[in-house]
């Protein structure tokens, strides 16, 4: 090849590079415009939904499928969406208390059906969700409510307890996605609710493995959403994870308050009342009280030595419920 041709090459080349570059600078400033522009409707459809009373999903007629109906917020939920019109699935490892569930709603007009199931149990439980499928059809909306909160300092639990903790409050929930999510994604539409704590939103004493599963729920709800929401940009599977205060079931034996009214337990019609609602508008987060979720970003932004202060000047918690 000649020198002129070799250069005229050379010439053609840089400048094909040359507008390939800046055709990709074009592309990146109007993706960033677009970021922008993009970014603050978002931010200002959020603020006006500040103000906005949000439409609520009708249950009446759906299946609502909750675990650990035998009692407490399962039993509440559970009276409550019948209440509504809906069918309650009732699951709960005791027989005799989850079969009192359902003979309540039936006593007031509504309808339910109670199974046993330990949903520790992969198998188990993966079976009677096919059995429940069968019988019954789509499950419009599924809570994964069952849990343990044993309250004593860490090096004080034994390893069954830490592990039987893990395997309801956490893992068991694996499994029942793994069973109802396909149908759900399959037809865009229906509803899980996993109850995580204000402790999956602040660590607290005498709850170190209990807060660590309840992290983990909230977690695992919040990656699960962005894996939905990549994979179908139109989807409609709503995910929400629910962060309740002390509710006065008896699972939180010994409450600790410096200040009772304003930290008192909470009633379970009350937070079962707010979890349903939380769940029939769409929502992904929503503490009991609602504004424990705002204090936990608010946190977050403030030096955790200053806020150490504020925890111990509050002083609420739990306490052992070895003594």
């Amino acid at each position: 090849m000649s020198k002129v041709s070799q250069s005229a090459s050379n010439a053609n080349g840089s400048s094909t590079t040359n507008s390939s570059d800046i055709y990709n600078i074009v592309l990146l400033v109007v993706d960033i415009v677009v970021l922008i522009v993009k970014f603050w409707l978002a931010i200002v459809e959020s603020i006006v939904g500040l103000f906005q009373t949000k439409p609520q999903d009708n249950v009446n007629g759906k299946f609502v499928l909750i675990t650990g109906t035998g009692h407490g917020m399962g039993k509440q939920m559970a009276l409550q969406y019948a209440a509504l019109g809906a069918t309650v699935i009732c699951w709960d490892v005791n027989e005799q208390t989850n079969n009192q569930t359902v003979k309540d709603i039936k006593q007031k007009g509504g309808k339910a059906f109670g199974y046993v199931c330990n949903v520790t149990k992969r198998e188990e439980l993966m079976e009677l969700a096919q059995k429940v499928r069968k019988e019954h059809g789509f499950i419009h909306v599924v809570v994964n409510n069952a849990g343990i909160m044993p309250c004593h300092p860490l090096l004080e639990h034994t390893e069954n307890e830490i592990r039987l903790m893990y395997d309801i409050n956490v893992v068991s929930h694996f499994w029942m996605i793994q069973s109802f999510l396909p149908d759900m994604v399959e037809r865009n539409e229906g509803s899980i609710v996993a109850l995580s704590s204000c402790a999956g939103l602040f660590g607290l004493i005498n709850l170190v493995p209990y807060c660590g599963t309840k992290f983990a729920v909230r977690g695992y709800m919040a990656a699960l959403t962005e894996e939905l929401r990549q994979k179908n940009p139109q989807n409609n599977v709503k995910l929400t994870t629910i962060y309740p205060y002390m509710i006065d079931t008896g699972l939180c034996k010994n409450p600790r308050y410096r200040f009772p009214s304003l930290f008192q337990l909470i009633s379970p019609d009350v937070a079962a009342a707010s979890i349903i609602q939380a769940q029939r508008e769409g929502l992904e987060e929503a503490a009991i009280p609602r504004s424990y979720l705002t204090l936990e970003k608010v946190g977050r932004l403030i030096p955790r030595k200053a806020m150490r202060l504020v925890n111990d000047f509050v002083d609420t918690g739990v306490d052992t419920d070895k003594y």
